[in-house]
């Protein structure tokens, strides 16, 4: 059996051509690395830990590229080539400087073929927490079992379970979201979700889709149901409004740091490794709030979806600086 890593995740990254106008402008296009979970992954090993993510690529350029990029930020790769697919594609454009859209070209891809095989294999290394996300499901019915699977497994393993809704209206409507992630939400010891998707996982019976915000009484009432299944931790992603823990033992909220927002794509993911990390670490849970909100702040002010993470020594850099200043 392999060593134990810290964390393990697995999922489809793609390759992400990016714009920095409308696309149906043309100009030239950057080529990136992109994957929710993924994103995680680069955070968590840029802070220290050892990360480990399972997926499948074509017999491309583009997947080489792929695992070429996770290498050389030190993730351990447990991965399968599929000859007869392709690996993903997406294209980012930068519609205004407030709005980016995304295009996929991910139906059939390799890395829709994820199986519980694949996972099986990843899960032997007895990581100390499992990170999923609900665009895994999304992809296929083969992933969706992967995915379901590795959550059962991994509880009954006693391996820490994070779950990140994840919600992408553009692979599944709510309701088959709702259909699939509320079951698999037990097994999660950490439950991390916008404050819009708390209702996937959790009653709907309110018919309540959009929540009010940090004090939103149907955020609360949500969240207790959630902790009432098992549910340790719900985390709350707010975007510019900051971030809130609902725990049995009570509600913890910290603000977002304050920084000059340039491409918020890739945010949320960032502070869940943010969170991740100081929770390795053996953080308490304002301690990850902190952490996390200091990553997604890294996140908003540099482009690319992880390409401006911290390392551990930089953590503090935003906390001790001006904004605007230069670092000499």
């Amino acid at each position: 059996m392999s060593a134990a890593v810290d964390l393990l995740t697995f999922g489809e990254s793609m390759v992400s051509l990016r714009s920095a106008g409308p696309l149906r402008a043309g100009g030239s296009l950057g080529m990136h690395v992109a994957g929710a979970e993924s994103n995680v992954a680069v955070g968590v090993a840029r802070l220290g830990h050892s990360v480990s993510w399972a997926g499948v690529v074509g017999a491309d350029p583009h997947g080489e590229y792929i695992l070429r990029q996770l290498r050389s930020e030190g993730i351990q790769v447990q991965h399968r080539l599929d000859k007869a697919r392709s690996t993903g594609v997406m294209f980012l454009e930068q519609r205004t400087a407030d709005l980016t859209r995304a295009y996929y070209y991910r139906a059939g891809s390799a890395g829709s073929t994820i199986s519980r095989d694949d996972v099986h294999r990843a899960l032997n290394a007895g990581p100390r927490i499992l990170h999923l996300t609900g665009i895994t499901a999304a992809l296929s019915p083969e992933a969706r079992a992967a995915f379901e699977y590795a959550a059962e497994r991994a509880a009954a393993e006693g391996v820490l379970v994070s779950l990140d809704v994840n919600y992408r209206s553009r692979l599944w409507t709510r309701d088959e979201a709702r259909a699939v992630l509320a079951p698999i939400a037990r097994h999660a010891n950490i439950l991390i979700a916008s404050d819009d998707e708390l209702d996937l996982v959790a009653s709907a019976a309110s018919g309540v889709n959009t929540l009010g915000g940090a004090n939103s009484d149907a955020e609360t009432a949500l969240a207790e149901e959630l902790l009432g299944r098992g549910v340790t931790e719900v985390v709350v992603k707010r975007g510019a409004a900051g971030a809130g823990v609902h725990t049995d033992s009570g509600r913890f909220e910290a603000a977002a740091v304050a920084v000059t927002s340039i491409d918020t794509v890739g945010a949320g993911d960032a502070f869940t490794a943010g969170y991740l990390s100081a929770l390795l670490d053996g953080g308490d849970v304002p301690a990850r709030l902190t952490r996390g909100t200091v990553m997604g702040a890294f996140a908003v002010s540099t482009a690319g979806d992880w390409e401006g993470l911290p390392g551990r020594d930089e953590l503090e850099l935003l906390a001790a600086t001006q904004s605007g200043a230069t670092v000499r």
